[in-house]
């Protein structure tokens, strides 16, 4: 399975956020904490832009977006397969 990355620009571009919202969402545990690629680089798996963003559309509460965050964030410790 193809797993994209997106750099800072493009997550701000997908989702609307300014830089420093990106990171207050984090903080706020409303937003997936970014992955390292790098010493100096980081990125946001594709998959959970577009998952924060359609959850968001559908109107899900913050809380909802916060038990949606653990689950992806839990969900990149697994195996390629999905399986433990």
């Amino acid at each position: 399975m193809l797993q994209t990355i997106y750099r800072l620009p493009a997550v701000k571009s997908a989702s609307g956020y300014s830089r420093s919202t990106i990171y207050l969402r984090i903080a706020q545990g409303l937003w997936t904490r970014q992955v390292s690629l790098g010493r100096r680089c980081v990125g946001w798996p594709a998959n959970e832009v577009v998952a924060l963003n359609a959850n968001r559309i559908a109107g899900k509460t913050d809380q909802e977006i916060r038990e949606l965050v653990v689950k992806l964030e839990a969900a990149r410790k697994l195996p390629a397969g999905g399986q433990p």
